[in-house]
C-alpha cells in the first residue's frame, strides 16, 4: 500500500497519528509495528516516533509482546461521544418506538463487538430490557449483523478470524461459510433479523446508518409473538427513514 497524499488544511502528523489509531482499530483492537507500516503505507521510524507520541499521552499503550494496542485514555472520549451520539438519536429513535410500539436501539461497532448507545423501551410490559452500554455480540444480534454487512469481504474475513462463533441459543450461526451468506443476503435485502439467536424469544429487524462516523445501526425488537407479526414491507421503510435522518444529523454535526 502507498502512503496517501497531503491533504489541503489538514495537519499531517495529526491526520497521520489518528489514522494509526484507526488502523489499531481495524486490526482488532492491537498490532505489529510492521503491521501498521503495510496498512499505511508509512515508513517504520516515523510510525514508531507517531506511536511514542500517543503512548505518552495515554492513547496507546505498548504490550510486552511489543505488539501496540489501543490505550485507556480512549475510554472517556469514546463513552462522551457515544452520549453524544445517542442524545442526538433519540428523538428519531423515540419517533420509531411509537410509530412502531417496539423498543427502538441504536449501537456502535466497538473492537470485536457492538455496544448499546441509545434506547428508547416500548410501552408494553413485555419487552427488551438491553441497557445503553450493555456489549454484545456481532453474529447473533440485527444490529451487530447489520453492521457486519457493511464491511468488505475482506474485512469480514479479518473479524471472523478473530472472533469466536458462540451459540447462544439453538439459533445462533456458528458456521463461518454460514454466516457469510446470512451477510450476502443483508446485503441484498437492506436488513437484518435475529429471530432468537441472542435470547430465546426475541425477534429484532435492524439497519445500518449512512452517513455514520462510524459503522453504526439501528433496531426495534420484542417478543417474537408481537414483532413477527410487524409487515417488514412497513417495518423496514420506517427504519430506513430513521437511520437516514440519523445519519444526516451526525453528518451535519460533523
Amino acid at each position: 500500500m502507498t502512503e496517501s497524499r497531503p491533504r489541503a488544511g489538514v495537519v499531517q502528523s495529526v491526520d497521520r497519528a489518528f489514522d494509526l489509531l484507526e488502523r489499531v482499530a481495524d486490526a482488532g483492537g492491537d498490532a505489529t509495528l510492521s503491521q501498521l507500516a503495510e496498512a499505511s503505507g508509512l515508513p517504520q521510524p516515523t510510525i514508531h516516533r507517531l506511536l511514542r507520541t500517543l503512548i505518552s499521552g495515554g492513547y496507546v499503550r505498548q504490550q510486552p509482546s511489543r505488539r501496540y494496542a489501543l490505550g485507556p485514555r480512549l475510554i472517556r472520549l469514546g463513552e462522551s461521544a457515544s452520549r453524544v451520539l445517542g442524545a442526538s438519536a433519540r428523538p428519531h429513535l423515540t419517533r420509531l418506538r411509537d410509530l412502531t410500539g417496539e423498543t427502538a436501539n441504536m449501537a456502535v461497532l466497538d473492537g470485536d463487538q457492538v455496544v448499546y448507545v441509545a434506547q428508547v423501551p416500548s410501552p408494553h410490559a413485555m419487552r427488551m430490557f438491553t441497557e445503553v452500554g450493555q456489549r454484545v455480540d456481532l453474529h447473533c444480534t440485527a444490529v451487530g449483523k447489520a453492521v457486519l454487512a457493511t464491511l468488505t469481504p475482506e474485512e469480514t474475513d479479518r473479524v471472523l478470524t478473530r472472533i469466536p462463533l458462540r451459540p447462544h441459543t439453538s439459533h445462533t450461526i456458528t458456521d463461518p461459510a454460514a454466516l457469510r451468506t446470512e451477510l450476502d443476503h443483508i446485503r441484498h435485502r437492506g436488513y437484518a433479523t435475529d429471530t432468537g439467536e441472542q435470547e430465546p424469544g426475541l425477534h429484532c429487524y435492524a439497519v445500518a446508518i449512512p452517513n455514520a462516523p462510524t459503522r453504526t445501526a439501528i433496531s426495534i425488537s420484542g417478543p417474537q409473538p408481537r414483532v413477527a407479526t410487524l409487515s417488514p414491507t412497513e417495518i423496514i421503510p420506517l427504519l430506513h427513514e430513521t437511520a437516514t435522518a440519523i445519519g444526516r444529523d451526525l453528518s451535519a454535526a460533523g
